[in-house]
């Protein structure tokens, strides 16, 4: 009876020891995973689309904030000037074109009753001066439109969902038209990137289900593969320009090329904090272990 039981605990011995050591092929050698991988996301550099002092800051340095909020604000008045004086101009392109258009019309009927009583020349001319005033109402509408649209982007708004960061400006300084004033974080665009070997590249495909296990915590996270980089910067090359660079991790060893996996993370806990540079290690699971 003992001898059976040494044999039995010894056969259950060697198939778990089976089962571990499949467990643990399958996980290291056929299941696609990395160490290497950062979460990742969008990052806004807001610019205003005009020149001036700045106002007013509505917001302060990692304040959440929607898209539409009012970021800061530009000096108005410079702008509303700029449009009353656009009115102004189309107003009097207005009464130009109307007393262009009134001799040129009277001129027509001049010359239909009587062609000695104006010269021909005269008669184009009236016409010339009334497209000339009709071009330059055009004009001034334009102008009117420009400065209506520079009022209204003098009001900067967080064009994402975000947070706010690096926000150094204060009020009282000038913004410059495309400078960065401050950065919105789009909470709604984190990402990982994980960095996997060539060698596991042929088991994942586009849509595969992946785990995020964050450093900070081991939080896992669920998410899909989204793409890969068909294309890395060569090391030995002076410029990469705007491919991805990937360090190789030792220079004196020929080692399997690590290439960027784009993981597109899924129903993200609200009250998870996640920071763009976060670790992770990603894992993608074979067939066989979904």
């Amino acid at each position: 009876m003992i001898t059976t039981l040494r044999v039995a605990i010894t056969f259950a011995a060697m198939v778990a020891a089976v089962l571990v050591g499949w467990w643990l092929w399958d996980f290291y050698m056929l299941s696609p995973w990395t160490r290497d991988a950062r979460v990742l996301v969008n990052t806004g550099v807001i610019s205003p689309d005009v020149s001036g002092l700045i106002t007013a800051i509505n917001v302060i340095d990692n304040q959440k904030v929607a898209k539409g909020d009012v970021l800061f604000v530009i000096d108005r008045e410079r702008f509303t000037l700029a449009v009353e004086e656009a009115q102004a101009n189309v107003e009097q392109s207005q009464w130009t074109l109307k007393l262009a258009q009134d001799n040129a019309e009277r001129d027509a009927r001049l010359i239909a009753r009587d062609s000695s009583a104006i010269s021909a020349e005269t008669a184009e001319a009236s016409r010339s001066k009334a497209g000339e005033a009709s071009a330059a109402l055009q004009l001034a509408r334009s102008r009117l439109a420009t400065a209506k649209l520079d009022l209204e982007r003098s009001t900067v708004r967080s064009p994402v969902n975000g947070l706010v960061t690096n926000l150094t400006a204060t009020v009282g300084d000038y913004a410059t038209r495309g400078a960065g004033v401050l950065a919105v974080v789009d909470t709604d665009s984190f990402y990982v990137y994980a960095y996997f070997m060539e060698t596991k590249l042929p088991a994942i495909k586009l849509g595969s289900e992946a785990e995020v296990r964050l450093m900070a915590g081991g939080t896992v996270l669920r998410g899909t593969v989204q793409g890969l980089s068909r294309a890395i910067a060569n090391p030995t090359a002076a410029r990469g320009g705007l491919l991805a660079s990937v360090d190789p991790n030792f220079e004196w060893i020929r080692l399997a090329q690590r290439i960027p996996v784009r993981i597109a993370l899924e129903k993200v806990p609200a009250d998870l904090q996640l920071v763009a540079g976060m670790s992770a290690t990603v894992v993608i699971p074979s067939p066989s272990r979904r």
